[in-house]
């Protein structure tokens, strides 16, 4: 994984699972092999090959695609998605935080890129000398690294690096604000023993 920039680290480089497509097969369920009609077989085949415009998907060069290229032509597709939604999330919950995504592609069989692999940088550096600003800015990064639905080793480490400076900054605040309470405690007492000390120009000598 890179680093973006200093105090910001890419929060996924999230991938699909390596697809075969040598192995892919178009495999009927047992039930419907047995008692399928190889006509009706064959219509099914030919409508399950079809796009949602209802035009059968075909390579860059125009010829129809094969079983096996569909199958992996589908797959492509189901991952493009699910990358960019993975992205997506990180983005939108880490705002100001997150930074643009960046995709891998590959070239599916129609001659389309997909993406199958994604990343957000997102900055998670503690503000210096401020514990109550970097407490808020953790909890945004570790809802962003979170975000998506299925988070990335990756996503859990940046999220466990912000929990650290979560309670880091959390323990600051904590001693600012009980020596700011010291302090005050102790400017009162101040002002509490200077008035109780009477004023020598003021007494009153009793007559000898």
């Amino acid at each position: 994984m890179t680093i973006a920039v200093l105090g910001a680290v890419s929060l996924s480089a999230w991938a699909s699972p390596t697809f075969n497509a040598g192995a892919a097969t178009l495999t009927p369920s047992p039930a419907s092999a047995a008692n399928a009609d190889p006509a009706e077989q064959d219509a099914t085949d030919q409508t399950s090959s079809r796009d949602e415009s209802g035009v059968a998907p075909k390579a860059a060069n125009g010829t129809p695609l094969g079983p096996e290229q569909i199958e992996q032509l589908e797959q492509l597709k189901q991952t493009d998605r699910a990358v960019r939604q993975h992205e997506m999330a990180h983005q939108t919950v880490g705002g100001a935080y997150a930074g643009g995504a960046s995709y891998d592609y590959e070239v599916g069989p129609d001659g389309q890129r997909y993406a199958v692999a994604g990343e957000v940088s997102i900055d998670y550096g503690p503000v210096p000398n401020d514990p109550k600003a970097t407490i808020e800015k953790m909890q945004t990064v570790i809802a962003a690294a979170l975000a998506p639905a299925d988070p990335s080793p990756k996503d859990y480490q940046v999220a466990a690096q912000a929990r650290q400076y979560l309670l880091e900054a959390k323990l600051e605040a904590g001693m600012q604000s009980r020596e700011m309470d010291q302090a005050r405690a102790g400017a009162e007492g101040n002002d509490r023993g200077d008035a109780s000390v009477p004023d020598p120009s003021t007494e009153t000598r009793s007559a000898a």
